[in-house]
């Protein structure tokens, strides 16, 4: 036993299952690479400020959740508990937004850290894959990508997730309708942390999963009821365009989401297969992040989309992805010259683009075979000293149980012809 565990709150991704989490990984992108998003790879850490000022300092993200630390040098850092902030960051530092073109179209993988209790569905360091759409304030954008997430997830095979939808306005109707809310909020029994919440931010109160707190927001105020007329037709826009792309969505006007950054449009995908936390991924419209951390007026929306909640909701509805087998030839050699030459052949299988493996270390038919089985081979080859001195190696179908003597100098042509077949 070694001595040292996971971290709490983390876990370990290891063969064979880690490839269900590439698989993911993969569906999730492929929409997004196919329509004009880039990949981006931002620094684990950043400024602490960077997501004070941007998720925002009320949020239990800032306040309660952050994993921070002060450098040598007397730097404040965070490590990342969200993706947007620091890729907009990179790209405002590149000057992305200067090159034209816009909007900017980024996508991103990689782990996130929020410090938080853990249980199933929510961990300490969990994987995203995000995009964002950088520059431009277009419904057509807001519903491109809701659409690549629908798509992304119905090519892994689910169907049971819902898409809640809803918009936050702007900075014109938003603080009216703030106004009305805090003044409903006073007048609830709320404890100290949450009134505190009300006068900071209190759309964030309406994001309030306790039971208690919710059964006193039946009668609270609607922000659709306080839109102006641009974010009205904005918002029925993005509908429009889901609608007559096939995307069935649910209205949800209390849906605000977790972060101070989102305007307009927000939206979250939901799985009722994973019990309270069903959400696997959301984003939304932020017109306004770019300024909160120092940049220009860039109106944006982005989403992310969480690997570790998506593999849950495969395991709910019962899908096992169909991913092929690491290796597809297996080579065992028996006795150090056939080694030497099966080792030669496994190296130009490898170069031909071939998935081929070998059997390490010394020992007998029946342990080589077995690893061979464990690899999960189409084929296996295999060769002694008799197998050289007629210039042949023998080459095992694994499903069938046939076996076939190859000229030597045939061997590499004759697997992939194999393989193709």
């Amino acid at each position: 036993m070694s001595t040292f565990k996971a971290p709490k709150g983390t876990f370990d991704l290891i063969p064979p299952f880690s490839a269900t989490y590439l698989a993911v990984r993969d569906a999730i992108s492929a929409p997004l690479r196919k329509s004009g998003y880039g990949y981006v790879e931002t620094p684990g850490f950043e400024d602490v400020n960077l997501f004070a000022r941007g998720v925002g300092e009320s949020t239990d993200i800032v306040t309660k959740e952050m994993y921070t630390l002060t450098t040598k040098g007397g730097s404040n850092l965070a490590l990342r508990p969200e993706g947007t902030a620091s890729v907009l960051r990179a790209a405002l530092e590149a000057n992305m937004h200067k090159a034209g073109g816009l909007p900017v179209k980024l996508w991103y993988s990689g782990s996130y850290y929020r410090y938080e209790r853990p249980q199933k569905g929510r961990y300490r360091h969990f994987s995203q894959v995000g995009a964002e759409a950088i520059g431009a304030e277009d419904p057509a954008l807001d519903a491109e990508l809701i659409i690549l997430a629908d798509q992304a997830y119905r090519s892994l095979g689910l169907r049971e997730f819902r898409i809640l939808l809803n918009s936050l306005g702007d900075k014109q109707c938003r603080p009216v309708y703030r106004e009305a809310l805090q003044t409903f909020l006073r007048g609830l029994d709320l404890d100290e942390e949450t009134l505190r919440r009300a006068e900071i931010n209190p759309l964030r109160v309406l994001d309030d999963k306790r039971a208690d707190v919710q059964k006193q927001l039946v009668d609270a105020p609607l922000l659709k009821d306080y839109l102006c007329e641009e974010c009205k037709a904005y918002h029925s826009e993005v509908r429009e365009l889901l609608t007559a792309a096939g995307v069935a969505f649910e209205d949800d006007d209390k849906l605000v989401r977790g972060l101070d950054y989102y305007t307009r449009t927000t939206f979250e995908f939901v799985h009722d297969g994973l019990g309270s936390q069903s959400a696997v991924g959301g984003g939304g419209r932020y017109d306004g992040l770019s300024e909160m951390i120092g940049g220009p007026a860039l109106p944006s929306v982005g989403w992310a989309l969480g690997v570790d909640r998506t593999v849950l909701a495969l395991e709910a509805e019962g899908i096992e992805l169909d991913i092929p087998p690491a290796t597809s030839v297996f080579a065992v050699a028996l006795g150090d010259e056939a080694r030497k030459v099966l080792f030669g052949f496994v190296t130009r299988l490898r170069k031909e683009g071939v998935a081929t493996d070998f059997s390490y270390g010394a020992k007998g038919l029946k342990a080589h075979m077995k690893s061979a089985n464990r690899s999960g081979a189409r084929f296996t080859l295999v060769a002694g000293e008799r197998d050289l001195a007629e210039g042949v190696v023998q080459l095992k179908d694994m499903e069938s149980g046939e076996q076939t003597a190859v000229a030597l100098d045939e061997l590499v042509d004759a697997v992939q012809a194999k393989l193709g077949a």
